[in-house]
């Protein structure tokens, strides 16, 4: 399978490029980055630390994709959504593990994947997605007597709060209780509060370090509290989802999935 990395300078580009050199089944036929990147015309394979890979990473998205099977794409909310136009154009898979993005930008993800396969997710790792079918089963089982928190933990130069995990983790708890993850979310608490509502989905956030991602989500009922966690080690495990994911689609109509879809664990 043809991959394409964007965003081929950063640290999880350069780890994409890894994984896909690694990978029985796929080869690296396009690394992508801005115009003006310093890294232009330089060999990716190189950039990314595993010798000459003869792939020179270019400003030219379209012209690499339309020759591809996929992208793998782990960039910014903006960039993601001009990827997924050409990915649509050219008819290829489209990995997504870019967070932040806003209700407008899945709006344009969903008309991508009319004519695109993409497969999105706030989070790639085998680990978190099974983290989040036990949410959701747990969720689905306890009653309101027990309260939702989602607390999250990362490196302290991430941009987004909460991480597109921690969201993930809680839209997972609101599909087992059958709720409206927007309508019980809540992301702040400062000053006086009052008390907490029943069936609210709370959200906190730590940041500092050089954590790679800690999640945990803690149902705290009458007398006792069931906490389930993951704790990301090494970012690989992003990278090699990634490709799992894009393997997966390769042979798959146009559509919008999941990592729920790729690991086989819809309900």
């Amino acid at each position: 399978m043809k991959l394409v990395v964007v965003g081929a300078e950063g640290r999880m580009g350069r780890m994409l490029i890894r994984a896909v050199a690694e990978a029985e089944g796929c080869t690296l036929h396009g690394a992508v980055e801005r115009p003006g990147s310093a890294v232009l015309g330089q060999d990716a394979g190189l950039l990314a630390g595993i010798g000459e890979l003869g792939v020179p990473v270019s400003d030219d998205p379209l012209s690499r994709f339309v020759a591809a099977d996929g992208v793998l794409d782990f960039t910014a909310p903006a960039a993601t959504v001009a990827f997924a136009e050409l990915a649509a154009q050219a008819r290829i898979v489209h990995v997504v593990g870019t967070t932040g993005l806003s209700e407008d930008d899945l709006t344009r993800l969903k008309a991508a994947s009319y004519h695109a396969r993409v497969v999105r997710s706030g989070n790639m790792s085998l680990g978190v997605n099974l983290l989040a079918g036990l949410v959701r089963k747990v969720a689905a089982t306890l009653g309101q007597e027990f309260d939702i928190e989602v607390l999250e933990m990362h490196h302290r130069m991430k941009v987004d709060a909460p991480s597109g995990t921690a969201l993930l983790l809680g839209e997972a708890a609101a599909v087992g209780r059958n709720v409206a993850l927007a309508e019980t979310r809540v992301s702040t608490r400062d000053g006086h509060t009052g008390a907490r509502r029943p069936g609210d989905i709370g959200f906190a956030t730590l940041r500092g370090g050089s954590v790679v991602g800690d999640h945990s989500v803690i149902f705290a009922g009458p007398s006792e509290r069931i906490t389930l966690s993951h704790h990301a080690e090494d970012r690989a495990i992003f990278a090699r989802g990634a490709v799992r994911a894009a393997q997966w689609a390769f042979d798959k109509p146009p559509g919008l999935y999941g990592m729920d879809d790729v690991l086989g664990l819809r309900d």
